[in-house]
């Protein structure tokens, strides 16, 4: 079985002739978000995957395996559960209630600027039912956000990151 212990986000840096000639792998939520697991690429391979504890593989993500060969990562559709707002009885704002209440429970959520998406809970489908958001069981690709004190994977920032304002936030 081939090895991957490393991971390139995005596929930064490498050459799109790297790319066109890397295997791909279809992966849902619930693999790409643990750190060890087994695959078989597009080219039937099998793959074991051991990554740093806390890594977490998203869409474009490269694995690079222990031969030097890469395999592209592409997010499968899944069963999810998309949130928008009601046109008729609220406004986008609602959508902002909606992830504070998601995020007090813990509840992985990709946002969108029109809409979140979060996996299948009749529970919290109906609780956001009872915030007058429309509920819809869709298939897409789940890329949830990473939470705010994210380790290993790709926070972009997280702790010690400062940016270049030419403000100040004191007021």
């Amino acid at each position: 079985m081939l090895t991957v212990n490393k991971l390139i986000p995005r596929a930064q840096g490498l050459a799109p002739a790297l790319l066109r000639r890397a295997s791909t792998v279809v992966l849902d939520w619930d693999v790409r978000q643990k750190s060890r697991f087994e695959i078989t690429d597009s080219t039937g391979r099998q793959v074991g995957v051991f990554l740093p504890r806390g890594t977490v593989v998203r869409d474009k993500d490269v694995l690079v395996a222990e031969d030097g060969s890469l395999i592209q990562v592409q997010a499968a559709p899944q069963a999810v559960l998309k949130i928008t707002h009601c046109p008729a009885h609220g406004s986008p704002f609602d959508l902002i209630r909606a992830a504070y209440h998601l995020g007090n429970r813990h509840v992985p959520i990709a946002l969108q600027p029109d809409h979140l998406m979060i996996e299948p809970d009749h529970v919290l489908a109906d609780m956001l039912r009872s915030m007058h958001l429309i509920v819809d069981a869709v298939e897409a690709a789940f890329e949830p956000e990473n939470g705010a004190y994210a380790t290993g994977g790709h926070s972009h920032g997280g702790l010690g990151h400062a940016h270049d304002h030419d403000h100040d936030h004191k007021h």
